[in-house]
């Protein structure tokens, strides 16, 4: 009976030991889930999948777009030399605009994780924000306000060809119903050069009756059409995430503000009380002598 007391101590103090280190695994795992800035990470992402929509299905849209207008609307190469200009210069736009939110999404991430994790050091008393560290946070919402002011010229201008596009389409299904009773399909016609698009004298520059509709069932129209809508909605993701960034980043620098006048308050504070008791004490020490 001895000899199995020593054996049921150790084994409990084994059991003991293992729900500490469980216990310490679990408050450490709370701790680094508390530190994550959970409101920049969902706009980080949001932000990512509107930009990846805008990019990817924009660049593809161009391009069907001028193989199109190339191949039904446009057979001199001079008479849509400078659309292809545009288009190419547009491209590349794409190209910075999807590196520059790449990295502007993980800086406005990064400084949600230093600002979540200044706060709770904050309310610890262990940490005091810097006027450099707010500088920054107010330079992250000044320009992210201006880029959700770009961005909606951006969303705005994108809903302009779905409207082309769709007057396209919904021309080719009115001809194509039985309910349209049209006696002259060869009437109606959609001319691109209205737009402003290709010139004036391009040829043929219009397209009418089973032309438009032959037209309307390519793959560069179908494929155009769905990409330029996709675009579009990743452009209006893309604003919408801008405007949570903006939302959190001066809800971020008020906080900062507003804590910086609260630890410079507590230390006038201090200072006073401090000086009071020293004059206190001074007092004190006059009477006893």
């Amino acid at each position: 009976m001895d000899g199995t007391k020593p054996v049921m101590e150790s084994t409990t103090e084994e059991n003991q030991e293992e729900r500490e280190e469980s216990k310490g695994c679990f408050e450490c795992c709370i701790k680094c889930l508390g530190g994550v800035p959970y409101a920049s990470l969902v706009a980080t992402i949001l932000c990512f999948s509107g930009v990846a929509l805008f990019c990817g299905c924009g660049h593809v849209a161009l391009t069907g777009t001028l193989t199109m207008l190339e191949n039904h609307f446009s057979q001199m190469t001079t008479d849509h030399a400078t659309l292809t200009i545009v288009i190419q210069t547009m491209q590349y736009v794409i190209y910075g605009i999807a590196s520059f939110f790449f990295v502007y999404g993980i800086i406005l991430l990064a400084e949600g994780f230093y600002t979540t994790s200044a706060v709770k050091k904050e309310l610890q008393s262990q940490f005091k924000t810097t006027v450099c560290g707010r500088c920054i946070t107010a330079t992250f919402v000044f320009l992210t306000y201006i880029l959700g002011l770009a961005f909606l010229g951006i969303f705005g201008f994108s809903a302009i060809p779905v409207f082309l596009f769709y007057n396209m389409w919904t021309t080719c299904a009115a001809m194509k119903s039985p309910i349209a009773n049209i006696t002259d399909p060869d009437s109606i016609c959609v001319d691109v050069r209205q737009y402003g698009i290709i010139p004036w004298n391009a040829t043929p520059g219009k397209a009418c009756g089973s032309t438009l509709g032959d037209i309307c069932s390519t793959s560069e129209f179908y494929l155009s059409f769905h990409l330029y809508i996709v675009a579009c909605a990743g452009a209006g993701a893309t604003l919408i995430a801008l405007i949570h960034y903006l939302m959190i980043l001066s809800a971020n620098w008020a906080y900062l503000r507003s804590s910086c006048n609260q630890n410079e308050y507590q230390d006038i504070k201090t200072k006073d009380d401090d000086a009071e008791e020293g004059g206190s004490k001074e007092g004190l020490n006059s009477s006893y002598s």
